[in-house]
């Protein structure tokens, strides 16, 4: 037999197949019952049965997000029906014709006691009450005989009214039909000053306000949303939401359950805006004395 079928036939010894019932068993490691040689390699014992995957479809909501509202035209809009009351906006463009819009914004510009206003709001830090302070992304001023609390805190009464804002106070007494004793002025030097979303339901203001707003300067959107249901636990996703931009010399009017059941917001823009002034006349009660002014709601960041 030549040499290499002899190493062939000694090969082919090592490669029988062990008998079916050798005896031949592995160590078991907990030394609870024997498992077969396939088990005992590295990471071996006795192996869990996998459980086969099951896709499960996830659920779909039937609610659909409503689409956004623009509004653009002149005219009187019920925006909602509740469920606090009809919610009603007024919008006019060109309440006040250019040349006049032009000399009324240059003036309140360089003349009105701009300052940036310190708001506080509340918060937790290692679950203890914390009230932390922070400036108004705008400058701010106050016209009238009452001081008016906001965001915790008060900008005090002032009667120095500028003659410019008794000019459109009175034009917008007469379109409107309803009188006002008090103006909160906002500047927005440019896209980055904003507002976030709040409602003016302060207790001074009383049940309903009316609230109107006059706007100058470059063109800002001021949107607003439903107040969520109840069952929603606070989440905005589905609720109604409408946005107004407001044009040079535009009056908006804001009346009825508006405030209750909607907020309101000019949000931060990130390309290149001009300063922009809103004036927004109001109506201040007297409160009686020890009754602390404050929100119904708490205010969004500013």
């Amino acid at each position: 037999m030549s040499d290499k079928r002899q190493r062939a036939r000694v090969q082919g010894s090592w490669a029988k197949q062990l008998p079916k019932h050798s005896g031949r068993t592995v160590p078991n490691i907990q030394g609870t019952q024997n498992v077969p040689p396939a088990a005992a390699c590295w990471g071996g014992g006795p192996q869990k049965t996998p459980h086969a995957f099951e896709f499960q479809q996830p659920s779909k909501s039937n609610r659909n997000v409503p689409p956004e509202k623009v509004i653009e035209q002149a005219g009187e809009y019920e925006i909602s029906h509740g469920p606090s009351g009809v919610s009603r906006l007024m919008l006019q463009p060109r309440f006040l014709p250019p040349e006049e819009a032009d000399w009324t914004f240059s003036k309140l510009l360089a003349e009105l006691p701009w300052s940036q206003k310190t708001n506080y709001r509340q918060g937790r830090y290692h679950g203890l009450k914390t009230c932390q302070a922070y400036e108004e992304p705008r400058l701010t001023c106050w016209f009238g005989e009452l001081p008016y609390t906001y965001s915790r805190s008060t900008m005090a009464a002032n009667t120095q009214w500028h003659p410019s804002l008794l000019a459109v106070r009175r034009a917008v007494e007469r379109l409107s039909g309803h009188s006002f004793n008090s103006l909160l002025c906002n500047l927005y030097r440019d896209g980055h000053d904003s507002i976030g979303w709040h409602s003016d339901n302060e207790a001074s203001l009383g049940a309903e306000p009316v609230i109107a707003s006059v706007s100058l300067g470059d063109t800002r959107v001021f949107s607003l949303r439903k107040q969520p249901p109840p069952e929603d636990g606070g989440d905005y996703t589905y609720v109604e939401r409408i946005r107004v931009p407001l044009s040079h010399g535009t009056l908006l009017l804001m009346s009825g359950a508006t405030q209750d059941d909607w907020q309101h917001q000019v949000a931060k823009e990130y390309h290149d805006r001009g300063p922009r002034i809103n004036l927004t006349f109001r109506t201040i009660h007297a409160e009686p004395e020890g009754h602390k002014t404050g929100t119904k709601l708490r205010f969004a960041t500013k």
